[in-house]
């Protein structure tokens, strides 16, 4: 059976391999426009070209995917994913390619689960002292459960400290479509509710960027967890789409036009269906299923109503101090634009349960005082 070190050592080849295939494309495409206009006359020297050229980009493809497999072959066995830096190499290749590893059943893709030190929580044997109070902790694309820690103890050890709160940490495939994470989310707060070694009085439900919208689409879900979420908070979360994810989408559609950026577009039509779903933050599966995710103009989303009986919380962030800064509201956190951050137009929160943080980028969200504090104060 294929390891996370071999699968990820053939991964990389196979990826080597496409990007040579993509250059020799783009070159035969270029070399195609200068032939046709030197007439019948280049007509030998074109067939000469082509052979060279082509065997030779085959041969460079070739070898990346057998230096994939060989490295693969020689590396010791080891589980990647229970590995702080590990995961984070896994994670970056699910968020780019993690509906496709699923598909063919890799060992790189792993199913949604609590994790405790890198590896698979169970529950309850993991949870000794646990209190009724969850918090569960949604990452977000590219991500693992150690983006919270990677500066501090963070949110969840201060939380059960200052509110006696017991934190979950959540670690899924990014690169999946937002409504199957949603739906194993509600699923695994289901099982971790029906299996909680003490009465559970109130979830609160915490996401960064892509997290938050697994967690509507969770909550929307339904399930039984649901009846004990009393709060559901989304940091930096694009409720209304990701400029970049709709620059990406673009971008493809216009270098597809001509034969020599083809290549380049068919590499970003590759994007996961997660990156995807960014778009136009899709949380449901009608959003995605009989779509053809290349069209140019997308269908509407559907509309989905924030859980009743919760209180809904977001936190924006602007890179400049001041949210109507010309710069602020250009780029927002680099990623997320403050108004598809706060939900405006599209999600119908209270203003009273939005904080915004002034000079802070997209990831500075995961361990930010400020954010603590009023995620603190909330959940108090």
């Amino acid at each position: 059976m294929t390891g996370e070190t071999d699968a990820l050592a053939r991964a990389l080849g196979q990826e080597l391999g496409l990007g040579a295939g993509g250059i020799g494309q783009i070159h035969a495409a270029i070399a195609a426009r200068i032939f046709s206009r030197l007439g019948a006359a280049a007509e030998p020297a074109r067939r000469t070209h082509d052979a060279i050229a082509g065997v030779s980009y085959a041969a460079v493809a070739g070898s990346a995917v057998l230096a994939g497999r060989a490295a693969g072959a020689a590396l010791p066995p080891r589980e990647l994913s229970t590995t702080r830096r590990g995961a984070m190499a896994l994670a970056v290749l699910g968020g780019l390619h993690g509906d496709r590893l699923e598909a063919e059943s890799s060992p790189l893709h792993g199913r949604m689960a609590l994790r405790v030190d890198g590896r698979v929580a169970r529950v309850p044997e993991d949870f000794a002292g646990a209190t009724g109070r969850l918090v569960v902790f949604v990452h977000g694309l590219f991500e693992t459960e150690h983006a919270w820690t990677l500066a501090s103890e963070g949110y969840g050890a201060r939380l059960a400290r200052d509110l006696g709160a017991t934190p979950l940490q959540v670690r899924y495939t990014t690169g999946r479509h937002i409504s199957r994470n949603g739906c194993d989310l509600a699923a695994l707060l289901d099982a971790t509710v029906a299996a909680w070694p003490v009465p559970v009085e109130s979830i609160a439900l915490v996401g960064h960027s892509m997290g938050g919208l697994v967690a509507r689409s969770a909550c929307h879900h339904g399930g039984a967890f649901t009846g004990h979420v009393r709060h559901v908070v989304s940091l930096g979360t694009p409720h209304a789409g990701a400029p970049l994810a709709q620059g990406v989408h673009y971008a493809a559609h216009a270098l597809h036009a001509l034969p020599e950026t083809r290549p380049l577009a068919r590499l970003l039509r590759r994007r996961s269906a997660g990156i995807r779903d960014l778009r136009s933050a899709a949380l449901v599966d009608a959003d995605w299923e009989g779509r053809d995710p290349d069209a140019l103009r997308a269908a509407a989303c559907a509309e989905v109503p924030l859980l009743e009986g919760a209180t809904h919380c977001f936190v924006t962030a602007t890179v400049t101090r001041d949210p109507r800064h010309p710069v602020g509201r250009l780029v927002g956190d680099w990623l997320v634009l403050e108004p598809s951050a706060s939900g405006r137009g599209r999600v119908a929160f209270d203003a009273a349960n939005g904080l915004h943080v002034g000079g802070a980028h997209h990831l500075a969200l995961l361990d930010h005082p400020a954010v603590y504090a009023k995620l603190r104060d909330w959940l108090r």
